[in-house]
């Protein structure tokens, strides 16, 4: 397996981060209410090609500082299975036209790229939780938006590729597609732990309860996570009640354009960073998780209202950023550009290195493309931690290296526009360079047939 571990590196354990490769039909059409930077860049021109090669320059950067990262491949798009579903016919020219003419909103959903947050294409437990254990992935169901909620069989596909030895990885399908089990993934969970090879708490962060009314909900903006999917998502990894812990998300923020948990906290290993609005009852939650993890030394770092304004959080990304635990062990946090260029949020993260906490380094990455349409760097991360024996049973075609980093940004190159915008979703030459993209990709990757029109 080429990858970047050292033979000098002493590690038995890993978190191993699959970005998602950012597909060749990325626009932007502002399909997720709730998702402010989605809305705002509607109807923009998009520029797929530039769009993959940041991602991809984003996994090689974490890779170069000593990390392990992984890809996953886009959807197949456009989804035209789903377009005949829905009452299109004649041949792809024919199905696309039509559908460009009576729905032009229905077209861009099945066109989405949107699998490229990765944060959302599942929930994953590590072995170390898990009463069998293996490492469990769930598919999130994401009901609350159409063009999401069709994307989930061949995520599990695709997973089940990465990570096909049943030995050492099991494989659920997405929850029932009904909004009381609204799942999102990991957008919406965390692992705290001493080391990603040992136990940990699970935290699953939830915005409203589907059957209990009481509990409170948002106003304005949809809570797309409830309880009752995260304690069956739980239930399924088989985490017995001192590895999981269910929070709820303030209604509040999340009626400020937080439509994900991963919007205003972040955690890893010992340590959690979050705005003091993130949670309903933050001081009690804090208590809850000292209490399960009685010999860890935690970290609690807590930003303020009056430090960062969750306006200013939002729009700058500032907890979508990725905290990552460097081989020499203290950690860094992974931010876009726009953090920079947010008054508050750069004076914060000018002083974080210096604070009495594990985080010591802040980079900043260009995500733009990705940004505009509401995903930062967490967005498009899965977080998988494996031991050794699992990381060898792991698809190494999807473990970036220089070689492997080289020759996608070759195949983008070769296979993706440098323009997009939605009069260009009736032009049938889009979908055949995309099936020819994919097709390539697959082998490449070494992932079969998992795309509907390779089967």
């Amino acid at each position: 397996m080429a990858s970047n571990i050292k033979e000098t590196d002493t590690r038995t354990s890993y978190e191993v981060n699959f970005d998602g490769l950012v597909g060749p039909t990325h626009n932007y059409a502002g399909l997720s209410y709730g998702n402010v930077a989605s809305q705002q860049h509607a109807h923009a021109h998009s520029n797929p090609k530039q769009a993959a090669k940041q991602g991809l320059q984003k996994m090689q950067t974490l890779s170069e500082l000593g990390l392990m990262q992984g890809v996953l491949a886009p959807q197949e798009r456009p989804d035209m299975a789903t377009l005949r579903q829905l009452g299109f016919s004649g041949n792809d020219a024919q199905v696309l036209e039509k559908a460009y003419r009576e729905s032009p909103a229905l077209l861009a959903a099945c066109y989405s790229a949107s699998s490229m947050w990765t944060a959302n294409a599942a929930t994953v437990s590590p072995s170390a939780d898990t009463v069998d254990g293996r490492v469990h992935f769930t598919p999130a169901n994401l009901v609350n938006k159409f063009h999401r909620s069709i994307e989930h069989q061949v995520t599990g596909r695709i997973l089940s590729r990465v990570f096909p030895d049943t030995a050492y990885f099991c494989h659920h399908s997405a929850l029932p597609a009904n909004e009381a089990w609204g799942d999102e993934g990991a957008a919406n969970h965390t692992r705290l732990c001493a080391d990603y090879g040992t136990p940990g708490l699970e935290l699953f962060v939830y915005g409203r309860s589907a059957f209990d009314t009481r509990l409170p909900a948002p106003k304005h903006y949809p809570a797309r996570q409830t309880l009752e999917a995260s304690r069956a998502v739980a239930r399924r990894h088989g985490l017995n009640e001192q590895r999981a812990l269910f929070i709820a998300q303030n209604p509040a923020v999340i009626d400020q354009g937080v439509f994900h948990n991963d919007v205003i906290a972040v955690g890893n290993q010992n340590v959690l960073f979050y705005h003091q609005s993130a949670f309903l009852d933050t001081p009690v939650i804090v208590q809850r998780i000292r209490q399960a993890m009685p010999n860890t030394s935690l970290y609690f770092i807590e930003v303020s209202q009056e430090q960062v304004p969750v306006c200013d959080a939002i729009r700058s990304y500032l907890f979508n950023t990725q905290l990552v635990t460097l081989p020499l062990g203290h950690m860094a946090l992974i931010a876009p550009l726009e953090c920079a260029e947010v008054s508050s949020v750069k004076a914060y993260l000018d002083t974080l290195p210096y604070l009495n906490t594990p985080i010591k380094e802040v980079h900043y990455i260009d995500v733009k493309q990705s940004m505009q349409n509401g995903g930062g760097p967490a967005c498009l991360r899965l977080r998988v931690a494996l031991n050794n024996t699992e990381l060898a049973a792991t698809n190494s075609a999807c473990l970036m290296n220089k070689t492997l980093f080289h020759r996608l940004n070759g195949w983008v190159e070769q296979h993706y526009r440098d323009r997009l915008n939605i009069n260009d979703l009736r032009d049938p030459a889009l979908l055949q360079e995309s099936h020819a993209a994919l097709d390539e990709l697959t082998q490449i990757l070494q992932l079969g047939a998992v795309y509907p029109f390779q089967r």
